[in-house]
């Protein structure tokens, strides 16, 4: 009976896992105190503000000036849920509970 051959040995460049690289050089940094989330069957939205609302009367209403809507899948939604879960809870170990009204 004739031994099958044995598969060549892989290189080293193709056996090594390649790492995930973050490229920041067109990305932009946005503040945002406000933050709302709509959902349909296919797509979450949120948007993000800034509350430039420094004088609340019963007159005048709150002004949000909104600058960024981000369109996520609900799979990606349910990951951000999760990540900022586990960001959440560190936090709260480190510096106490977050209160929300």
């Amino acid at each position: 009976m004739a031994k099958s051959p044995k598969p060549a040995a892989a290189s080293a460049d193709s056996t090594e896992r390649k790492g995930l690289e973050w490229l920041d050089a067109e990305m932009a940094t946005h503040f945002a105190n406000v933050v709302n989330v709509q959902g349909t069957r296919e797509q979450v939205d949120l948007f993000f503000g800034t509350n430039r609302t420094w004088q609340v009367t019963p007159e005048s209403g709150v002004t949000v000036e909104l600058s960024n809507r981000i369109i996520l899948t609900p799979l990606a939604a349910k990951r951000l849920l999760t990540v900022l879960g586990n960001v959440l809870r560190e936090h709260e170990s480190r510096y106490g509970t977050l209160s929300v009204d």
